[in-house]
């Protein structure tokens, strides 16, 4: 892959998203077969091409880095940098997220602890601006307001077209190690002395409030035998059942693609006649996605529901919030909405990298991930459930990622994610509004 064929390419898609910008009936969005965005938006027929800017360009193991096209999906990506000896620092857990999806928003797994998120381990990236411009971005270039600006921005302010980001060193396998509790209190006290153990992944989940699994895991050189959770069986279901087990480091960092965490369970790809039906190559967030988009469009759950005097309200969330008041939020969660289980996932805020547009809410901070829908008689009002977790987040000091809908009333949006370093951005960057506005995307179009 040479520097030609990319700048080609990263040319064409800077000019398609210069003329999209002057057109009022061509929206500036990507045109992908699928999207991890989860709120509800008005069918777009055309979007920017992207098809082609899904290329690796260079991996420097030695140098701790590699260059790749914005589009990447990181299944590809790590196909790439595995034969290297390296992987991302970050791999967020499905293989349909793009590298600059997951900076555009917020991307996350259990390395994060050490190495924050995914923007966080970005070291340079070219920008294509609304304008036609392809800008270089840098933490201490001419750009550098657009290089942390870039973290949750979601498109309104430029497509990346390049990202150089960090690598680490891997080994063929990896040894997991679960831990069971009966008490949050002592979850998150274990889950906080992990942040200094010498361990190169840390994540757990809550099955219920009395029995929560903190899971440390290592890169190790061997592995007498290797479990399988691509196939037949599950991955977050050993977590209760074994103490110990032995993964290949490609299949622990997609241990929660097969399955989409536990929300297979909902499409009934669990049962093990649904799962040699279908086949391993049809269990994957790829497969769910593409049935969740095809329901939304149609709508027929919806609609069957009401017809049975029903609702169902999405409650498909990422929220952070201070390991401190972790607790809090967890009984809380539990309480008001009850979906199980619930991801947990420590971050260390990396300071240097940080974001205007998504402050870290804490050197140390907890994701809790909680994706599914409530059902209830008709009588609650639109975004209930969503209400109460924001306003939840909101009082312990945390904050939520923007993938999914969002209902804060607008000033209070631009509290929580850098209104006045937003506004500054677009007025350089973006100053006819071109690409849109962030409240407007996250918020106003359900």
């Amino acid at each position: 892959m040479t520097a030609a064929d990319h700048d080609r390419r990263a040319r064409a898609f800077a000019d398609a998203l210069a003329r999209a910008s002057t057109r009022d009936d061509v929206p500036t969005a990507l045109d992908k077969p699928l999207s991890n965005l989860f709120r509800d938006r008005n069918i777009k027929q055309q979007g920017l091409p992207a098809a082609e800017l899904v290329n690796v360009l260079e991996v420097d193991g030695d140098a701790g880095w590699v260059d790749v096209e914005g589009m990447i999906p990181y299944d590809a990506l790590l196909d790439a940098t595995l034969p290297h000896g390296v992987a991302p620092r970050v791999v967020p857990q499905l293989k349909s997220i793009t590298v600059g999806g997951a900076v555009a928003g917020i991307g996350i797994e259990a390395t994060s602890f050490r190495h924050g998120l995914v923007h966080e381990t970005v070291l340079e990236m070219d920008v294509a601006l609304p304008d036609g411009r392809i800008v270089a971005c840098t933490p201490d270039n001419e750009h550098a307001d657009l290089f942390t600006g870039m973290p949750n921005s979601y498109g309104t302010l430029g497509y990346a077209t390049r990202l150089r980001i960090e690598t680490m060193p891997v080994k063929d396998f990896v040894a997991v190690h679960h831990r069971r509790f009966s008490d949050p209190g002592e979850f998150f006290a274990a889950l906080d002395a992990a942040f200094d153990d010498d361990i190169d992944f840390l994540d757990g989940v809550a099955f219920a409030a009395d029995d929560l699994v903190l899971t440390t895991a290592r890169f190790v050189d061997q592995a007498r035998e290797t479990s399988d959770y691509t196939f037949e069986e599950i991955y977050y279901r050993s977590l209760r059942e074994r103490e110990t087990d032995h993964l290949t480091t490609r299949d622990y960092l997609w241990r929660w693609d097969t399955d989409w965490f536990w929300c297979s369970r909902n499409l009934g790809a669990q049962h093990k006649l649904v799962r040699r039906l279908l086949g391993r190559e049809r269990l994957g967030s790829r497969f769910y996605q593409g049935i969740m988009r095809w329901n939304s469009r149609w709508r027929l759950l919806e609609t069957v529901e009401r017809l049975g005097g029903y609702r169902r309200e999405s409650v498909i969330q990422d929220v952070d919030v201070p390991l401190a008041t972790a607790p809090d939020f967890l009984a809380v969660f539990l309480r008001e909405i009850g979906i199980l289980p619930v991801w947990i996932c420590p971050v260390r805020d990396r300071s240097a990298f940080s974001s205007p547009l998504f402050p870290a809410p804490a050197d140390r901070y907890v994701n809790f991930g909680f994706w599914d829908t409530l059902r209830f008689c008709i009588g609650y009002p639109t975004g209930h459930f969503n209400r109460i977790v924001e306003r939840a987040v909101t009082e312990l000091g945390g904050i939520k990622s923007l993938y999914s809908s969002s209902f804060y009333e607008e000033d209070e949006f631009e509290r929580i994610y850098g209104g006045e370093a937003y506004r500054a951005l677009k007025d350089r960057y973006d100053p006819t509004g071109a690409l849109g506005e962030l409240y407007a995307k996250c918020v106003r179009e359900r």
